[in-house]
């Protein structure tokens, strides 16, 4: 399928997620092919796609309805939108006591996508961009956290290939896994030069009201500036820091 046809495919299922609503939670493939003006068997193409990916169900009546994906989608973007308002002043306080800069990213197809950045005045700090940049999971310290409370992620990560990007990435699967293993225990990671050289980062879980990590905060800055007599002081507060951020969010700790 070339570009156009899948911009076409794309469009067409928007469409029919369009069709449901609370007056029509239930559709048959007659229905939307008659809503779409488009023939039967083409309809149930699409319908069977969305149905593999859990976007749509079938109920007993052989109707359909959204599916599970969608309300995922959906908590999705509440969380981040919460999450904005939460961490903020947490972040501030970060960037403000040491010099770096703050991000909370969640895991994406193997990668770490970031949805809130917060630096310090003046700092060195390679560039980043909130939903633009993306980083390797298993090089990342935001990763390795997403990673030691997400197994399920591993497999991704596995598909996307464990590149090497400087003498410390981790590129053997077992070899991450016994350090993910670490980080669970000890509950926050490090990331000492694995995705950029002479880059430091620190990170720490971020759980939602049911104690599921789909996000991480972290701190990064200089790897000479964090290693030496800073380190204790700044892993302390991002480990509080994420703690902060997950009681903001409804998570309680027993």
């Amino acid at each position: 399928m070339g570009v156009i046809g899948m911009i076409a495919s794309v469009s067409k299922m928007a469409q029919i997620i369009d069709l449901f609503s609370e007056s029509e939670s239930a559709l048959s493939n007659k229905q939307i092919a008659e809503k779409l003006n488009l023939p039967v068997s083409s309809v149930h193409h699409f319908l069977k796609a969305m149905c593999k990916e859990n976007i749509l169900i079938q109920d007993k009546n052989r109707k359909y309805r959204l599916g599970w994906r969608i309300l995922e989608w959906g908590n999705k973007v509440m969380y981040q939108q919460e999450m904005n308002e939460k961490v903020g002043p947490i972040a501030a306080n970060l960037v403000n006591r040491f010099k770096g800069s703050v991000h909370v990213g969640m895991f994406d197809s193997g990668e770490v996508r970031f949805i809130y950045k917060a630096v310090s005045p003046h700092s060195d700090v390679l560039p980043t961009y909130i939903g633009k940049t993306r980083f390797p999971a298993h090089a990342t310290s935001i990763g390795k956290v997403l990673l030691a409370y997400n197994p399920s992620f591993l497999q991704a990560v596995e598909q996307k290939g464990m590149q090497c990007f400087t003498k410390n990435t981790i590129t053997d699967i077992n070899e991450l896994k016994k350090e993910l293993l670490i980080i669970r225990q000890q509950g926050y990671a490090i990331s000492n030069g694995e995705n950029e050289t002479n880059t430091f980062g620190i990170a720490a879980p971020i759980k939602t009201y049911s104690g599921q990590v789909i996000a991480s905060i972290n701190f990064v800055s200089d790897v000479n500036y964090i290693s030496g007599n800073n380190f204790q002081n700044i892993l302390n507060e991002v480990v509080r820091s994420a703690q902060n951020v997950s009681r903001e969010i409804g998570y309680i700790t027993m």
